[in-house]
């Protein structure tokens, strides 16, 4: 089976800004670029799973507007990390000591001071993974989930350090493709 990894549109932030569960819109223009494209592609009758956060809603309503044979549905467990009180902050303006305590605990450190750890994101990502079935599927995400299931796909249940979480990310309108077979996940 196929699973489509797709970011939602670039949102509507001053650029280096955290913005993992704060809910911002994505910029409309682009949403509609990414779901035009995404619609030229996408199998017919797919099941798309969103995210809550606006700036994913937008696009799967705008997908949808354009093949209106998708089944799309909210799904809580692929929204962003929350990242605490780094929500809405520059990446510049965080202390380099607030980013040592948590790649000292990568797994198990509450993000922000009160946000979500990574054991707890990879978890409720891990259960969406868990439920795919053998139908193709498409998320409608953020990069934080696309990088999880990359890991998950890979048989990655745990990250314990900083270095074990994938660097590269899916640009925003975007999107990339995981081949699962139904007893052994594997990426491509």
């Amino acid at each position: 089976m196929k699973l489509w990894l797709v970011r939602h549109a670039p949102v509507l932030l001053a650029p280096g800004s955290c913005y993992g569960a704060l809910d911002v819109p994505a910029d409309d223009d682009a949403t509609r670029a990414c779901a035009a494209a995404l619609a030229d592609v996408l199998p017919r009758g797919l099941r798309v799973s969103s995210s809550p956060l606006q700036r994913c809603e937008q696009l799967a309503q705008v997908l949808q507007g354009l093949r209106p044979d998708l089944a799309v549905e909210s799904d809580a467990r692929l929204r962003e990390m929350n990242f605490g009180s780094w929500e809405g902050r520059h990446w510049d303006a965080i202390a380099q000591s607030e980013f040592d305590a948590w790649t000292a605990d990568f797994a198990g450190h509450a993000v922000g001071g009160h946000g979500e750890t990574v054991r707890a994101v990879m978890q409720r990502v891990g259960q969406a993974f868990d439920e795919l079935g053998e139908a193709d599927a498409v998320w409608i995400t953020h990069a934080g989930i696309i990088r999880a299931a990359q890991l998950l796909a890979r048989g990655i249940r745990e990250v314990d350090r900083a270095d074990q979480w994938p660097l590269e990310a899916t640009a925003c309108g975007q999107w990339r493709t995981l081949e699962l077979s139904v007893n052994k996940p594997s990426s491509r």
